[in-house]
């Protein structure tokens, strides 16, 4: 009963961790939103900063931008602009997009007088994140300052950043070159080290620019609020999943195969008969490149071989001639057509025989498949030809267009045929084809029933694998609510 209300347990989390492979897209596309916030940067055009310095910092600030999640329900930016003085440049309710926003930041001119931070910090408290200037009073929205700046502070910082930060602000300083790092330990949040950032110069400054980001969408692979089996890879406020040697990352985009079409020789045997005619020959090609955009094509992943046929026979390349899509490609929309007769079983022939064979460059162990395309009825026996190929361990699909015959195809295709045998009655949608043939050297599973405790054991494994992530990820969200608290 205990093993059962444990199975149980991890059947429901397995349930919730389940996720449609458009869920998981959208949530990796708003990872985000999940903390909306109003961020002001108060930047010193002070006369120390010379004209391209100041430069520098919009491009900073476009770079940080670029990277948020910008919205009116999710990061609202604000940017304000001081020296002597102090101007309200962009206020948090003033643009709802990055493109508008990043095109604002572009026209700031520096004011060139002196370095009043403390008013700033003041502006940004009584106006900047105000209600009027678009700020949201919601408990649930953090409130972020950023300052930048090169130099000493004419006025108090002290204070008026203690009341900042009583109010609920998150005040971070970044200093360049003769900085006053004593102001902007006064300035700055605790801790300090996680809120004072100091560059040599401005040139520099863009190398803070992931820091920022992060802050505001934390990467997800060192938080652990992600969902991949094998590997979490951080992108720019998401993540993707990959997986470890000798596993394909499956169509969910999370979940890892230990089967899979990476390492794997595939020769095209194909129709360039007369009656195929030239412009659906083009077509033909086409087709194949759709088939090679879904290949690991490498030196060390899949190899792909083309013969062409007709009344004879034409290797238009060996497995292996080419290790790149691009080259490959190329190579097929190079073949020239033949023309000729239907010599089917011939070419099938000739591919038992010859195009997975060492000289051809077949790797041993490698899972060998042939795909056939014809239009019409071959004038030769296909049957005996065919069953040597899948004799020699050849998986093979069969494609058909316009007069093709079916008993033949079905006689080329491997078992189940009605997964390996395709038709189309129009050259025009052999694209269609393209995108169901799926190319499966996986295994087929062991039905005899003694595997039964096996497969339970290892869902089982899996489970308890899932959970320990889990628990690992609660235990960091734990452990950093901890430390902000302390």
């Amino acid at each position: 009963m205990m093993l059962l209300g444990f199975v149980m347990v991890l059947c429901i989390l397995g349930t919730q961790a389940t996720m449609d492979p458009g869920n998981a897209a959208v949530m990796a596309a708003n990872l985000c939103n999940t903390k909306p916030t109003d961020v002001v940067f108060l930047i010193d055009s002070s006369r120390s900063v010379r004209p391209s310095e100041f430069e520098q910092i919009k491009v900073f600030l476009a770079k940080v931008i670029n990277g948020l999640k910008v919205g009116p329900d999710a990061i609202r930016v604000g940017v304000v602009n001081y020296a002597s003085k102090v101007k309200n440049e962009v206020s948090l309710k003033s643009y709802k997009t990055k493109a508008g926003l990043v095109k604002a930041v572009s026209k700031i001119e520096p004011l060139s007088t002196g370095t009043m931070t403390g008013l700033a910090i003041k502006f940004a408290i009584n106006v900047a994140f105000s209600e009027a200037e678009g700020a949201r009073k919601s408990p649930g929205i953090s409130k972020v300052a950023i300052i930048v700046t090169d130099g000493r502070p004419q006025d108090n910082v002290h204070d008026i950043a203690a009341r900042a930060r009583e109010s609920g602000i998150e005040l971070f300083a970044i200093g360049v070159g003769r900085v006053d790092m004593t102001s902007l330990r006064q300035m700055a949040s605790d801790p300090l080290d996680d809120h004072i950032d100091y560059v040599e110069s401005y040139s520099l400054i863009e190398k803070l620019t992931k820091k920022f980001q992060e802050a505001f969408c934390p990467d997800p692979c060192a938080t652990g609020d992600y969902d991949c089996e094998h590997i979490c890879i951080s992108t720019p406020g998401s993540f993707k999943c990959a997986c470890r040697d000798g596993h394909t990352l499956m169509k969910d985009g999370r979940s890892c195969s230990a089967c899979s079409n990476a390492t794997i020789d595939v020769v095209f045997v194909i129709d360039g008969s007369k009656s195929v005619r030239p412009e659906n020959f083009e077509l033909v090609k086409k087709w194949i490149n759709l088939i090679v955009d879904k290949l690991d094509v490498s030196e060390t992943n899949a190899h792909v071989g083309l013969v062409q046929y007709s009344s004879t026979v034409r290797q238009e390349f060996p497995l292996g001639r080419y290790n790149n899509k691009k080259d490959l490609k190329e190579a097929v929309k190079r073949m020239v057509y033949m023309e000729g007769g239907t010599m089917t079983g011939l070419a099938l022939n000739s591919m038992a025989n010859n195009s997975f064979g060492p000289n051809q460059g077949a790797r041993p162990g490698v899972t060998k498949v042939g795909i056939v395309f014809t239009d019409g009825r071959s004038q030769d026996d296909v049957r005996d030809a065919a069953k040597k190929c899948k004799e020699n361990g050849f998986k093979m699909y069969a494609v058909g267009v316009g007069n093709a015959v079916e008993h033949q195809l079905r006689e080329i295709a491997s078992e189940p045929v009605t997964d390996h045998f395709f038709y189309t009655a129009d050259f025009k949608t052999i694209n269609q084809i393209a995108k169901k043939l799926q190319i499966d050297v996986c295994p087929e599973e062991d039905p005899c029933e003694c595997n039964t405790v096996v497969k339970f054991q290892k869902k089982v494994e899996e489970a308890v694998q899932a959970l320990t992530k889990k628990l690992e990820a609660v235990t960091k969200r734990i452990a950093a609510l901890e430390n902000k608290i302390v």
